[in-house]
């Protein structure tokens, strides 16, 4: 019975196919999610990779060995699963994606009633040690029912009610869905719009013939920098895999950070919401906070994580959530991110202040000068804690914090530096008043953490 272990991450699981992650696991970790919850109905839905039905049929298989009903909604976006969960009152769900992993991995995201998520500390684990122990519950005497259900429709019109599609600009959008589920979603939803849209790599296919679907990567975002600089276009827009993060390109053919975006679209909500609350995660430039700030809103920082943002915005009834890895999260998108709202969002918002993308980002750009995430790989696990102690005892003249790893601010900086869950590597996100004073002040953190 039992399964490789590494597969069992913080936030998912995840590995290659087949060699980590096969039907065999995917059965049985089928079952001991049907085992956690306890009851159905399941949602059950997959991405495009090429490995995602076999896996999928075989999950499904497991939920049902344990009598629980499933509904198979087919392929979606990781966000539409959420959706199918939510909306409809299941017990819970799941998609089978690595997310913006190369083609050849594959996993599975869950979530349990109003799509809460599972993480290593609140269900992954327990199924992990069920598998593990070969203690899953017998078979039910009954398998559960097995029916189908199209989410698409219904997904689109609520994703459709966070704008008012009438005051929408007819900009020059390019979009790149990087052959993944957005190809599925994005027509539906710029269908309504007036945008003048150029589509790339919108065929859905897990081979992923022009590039890997993670806009994080530079390599990855040549092809549509270089289509809307040559079209002089007013926005890129760019999905990962599953489709639940969306990353900006502005008019200049620049990359459009994570808290930039977290930024402005609080403005946006702030906008119609005063005073409304906005979480916001510990790495982000300090344009997040004096944004929320300006607009009299309540900025709350937060520990990096989709579990931790989502529990502290049911909290605390915040309307909005953003990480800077390109996660958005909505109160009335059932507290759960979305790759889609963030995208119709910022074309509203642009048609509100009647400027282009890089109009909005020029006072950030002008004032806040961020290092990005910086990743060094240690020599061991056992290297992680005394380089973090060494970096709070360096700069203990600064207001530290140890909410997440150490962050540490002074009047003109600040920088946070967290511990990777599962590998021994320090993350470096570092922000100054001035460019010159944040590379000096990221290269001397760096040589810490190097040391």
């Amino acid at each position: 019975m039992a399964i490789n272990p590494e597969i069992f991450k913080a936030y998912d699981i995840r590995g290659l196919y087949p060699r980590e992650i096969d039907e065999h696991a995917a059965r049985l970790i089928g079952r001991g999610f049907a085992a956690y919850l306890g009851a159905g109905p399941v949602a059950v839905s997959r991405d495009m990779r090429i490995s995602s039905p076999a896996l999928a049929a075989a999950f499904i298989e497991g939920v049902r060995a344990q009598g629980l009903d499933v509904v198979d909604c087919g392929m979606l976006g990781t966000d539409m699963m959420y959706f199918a969960v939510a909306s409809s009152g299941f017990a819970g769900g799941a998609q089978i994606t690595a997310s913006h992993n190369p083609g050849e991995y594959n996993g599975i995201k869950m979530v349990r009633r109003d799509a809460l998520p599972l993480s290593g500390d609140a269900g992954i684990g327990d199924i992990r040690e069920m598998i593990a122990r070969d203690s899953l519950p017998p078979p039910a005497a009954q398998p559960g029912a097995l029916t189908e259900r199209d989410v698409l429709p219904a997904y689109v019109d609520t994703v459709m009610s966070f704008i008012d599609p009438s005051v929408v600009e007819p900009f020059t959008v390019v979009l790149d869905a990087g052959s993944g589920m957005a190809g599925l979603v994005a027509p539906a939803l710029f269908d309504r719009l007036p945008c003048r849209t150029t589509k790339l790599c919108f065929a859905i296919d897990g081979t992923f013939p022009t590039h890997e679907a993670n806009p994080l990567i530079e390599e990855n975002r040549r092809d549509i920098t270089a289509e809307v600089l040559r079209q002089g276009a007013d926005a890129g827009i760019a999905w990962d895999g599953d489709a639940d993060r969306c990353f900006f390109i502005d008019g200049s053919g620049e990359f459009v950070p994570g808290d930039f975006v977290t930024a402005l679209l609080a403005e946006a909500f702030l906008l119609t919401h005063p005073g409304a609350t906005i979480v916001y995660d510990l790495r982000a430039s300090h344009a997040v906070k004096d944004t929320v700030a300006r607009y009299g809103g309540r900025a709350l920082m937060n520990r990096v994580g989709h579990a931790f943002i989502k529990r502290r915005m049911r909290e605390e009834d915040a309307i909005f959530g953003g990480e800077v890895t390109g996660h958005y999260y909505f109160r009335d998108f059932y507290y759960a991110d979305n790759g889609f709202i963030p995208a119709l969002l910022m074309l509203e918002l642009m048609s509100k202040k009647r400027c282009s993308l890089r109009e909005l980002l020029r006072p950030y750009r002008e004032r806040y000068f961020i290092s990005g995430e910086i990743n060094t790989r240690l020599r061991s696990m056992e290297d992680v804690p005394r380089r973090l102690a060494a970096i709070e005892q360096r700069y203990r003249d600064g207001t530290v914090a140890t909410l997440d790893g150490v962050s540490v601010d002074y009047a003109d900086w600040h920088f946070n530096v967290r511990p990777s869950n599962t590998e021994p590597l320090l993350r470096l996100n570092l922000e100054a008043a001035a460019p010159e004073m944040m590379e000096r002040k990221r290269d001397e953190v760096l040589a810490l953490i190097r040391g």
